[in-house]
């Protein structure tokens, strides 16, 4: 991926990160390296522990990338006010839970206080900027900018405009994202979830379903993902795997010859699976017998190592001419 200039960062001196759960704290990491000084609002009394400990653990895999990480707190403070924590910043980065209403209230208070010049974005996973900026006096501000979890890693952010966000602001998003080293992807329109989680969660609906039904295993699911049609996606995608798979007609050629008989065998036969407490407990057990034996913090350093080589490989790390020191 090719980032904008550093001069892009230049505007961005410090940052507000609205909630310091998972994604937050990846978000403050990737800011912090990035030479951006951030302030953290989160109302729990522990924020700052919980904070450190988990940027120490996301230290290695922005060092693997390039990224300067020496003293990464050090450009770090917290405010438990939302006005205080707004005032004076270049960008707002909200990751508050996934309620409507409350969402609402967080950002008519940003709005009242966060300079007029500030890039305002949240990182919702389904709820439309539309929706959200109801609220707001200026929604032409407000624009969702949805990362991939891990948001300091994987190099995908959704840029959703609502119904009202300027052209201005989107083109702003998006400079500011590219130049942090994410690979933006404007969407054309709204839809809940987006575009990666809907997919995420249509391909997960039949992962459930083929585990409770005793076709496979967690571990043998995923064993056939990795060595398929996740490696094939990952140089690929659906649409140019299935161009490719129609020879020299390409995907009309495909559609005609393999597609219809997807659509009328394939697409009826997919399975409508529930979390019901048989199917829970069915998809539990297995995870503890498939991934028990490493702890999470294990598991994700795991992730990150294999993320980070795949993106080498692909030619996906940031370009780190574009450090903002």
């Amino acid at each position: 991926m090719t980032p904008t200039s550093e001069p892009a960062l230049d505007s961005y001196q410090r940052a507000a990160i609205i909630g310091g759960g998972v994604i937050g704290i990846s978000w403050a990491g990737l800011f912090l390296a990035r030479g951006i000084k951030v302030v953290i609002n989160d109302p729990r009394s522990d924020i700052k522990d919980l904070v450190l400990a988990g940027l120490e653990e996301i230290t290695p895999a922005l060092a693997e990338l390039g990224l300067p990480t020496e003293n990464l707190a050090a450009g770090l403070t917290f405010e438990a006010d939302l006005a205080k924590a707004v005032s004076g910043v270049d960008i707002v980065q909200e990751n508050g839970p996934e309620r409507l209403e409350l969402k609402r209230q967080i950002w008519q208070t940003i709005e009242r206080h966060a300079p007029a010049h500030a890039l305002l974005a949240t990182s919702t996973s389904s709820i439309p900027a539309t929706a959200i900026a109801k609220a707001m006096e200026q929604p032409e501000r407000l624009i969702v900018g949805h990362p991939f979890n891990p948001p300091h890693l994987v190099p995908l952010v959704e840029i959703v405009p609502g119904e009202k966000t300027s052209e201005a602001t989107v083109r702003q998003a998006k400079a500011f994202y590219a130049a942090l080293g994410k690979k933006p992807q404007v969407l054309r329109k709204e839809i809940p979830g987006f575009v990666a989680n809907r997919l995420q969660s249509a391909i997960f609906r039949e992962c459930v379903y083929l585990v409770a039904q005793g076709v496979v295993t967690e571990q043998e699911l995923d064993d056939i993902v990795t060595s398929s049609i996740g490696m094939r996606w990952a140089v690929g995608g659906p649409f140019r795997t299935f161009h490719l798979g129609g020879g020299p007609g390409g995907l009309p050629h495909f559609i005609e010859h393999l597609g219809r008989a997807m659509e009328a065998n394939m697409w009826p036969a997919l399975g409508n699976p529930t979390f019901d407490d048989t199917t829970v407990a069915t998809l539990v057990n297995q995870a503890n017998e498939a991934f028990g034996k490493g702890t999470v913090e294990e598991l994700a350093a795991e992730r990150d190592r294999a993320q980070i080589a795949l993106m080498r490989a692909l030619g996906e790390t940031p370009d780190t001419a574009a450090n903002h020191a």
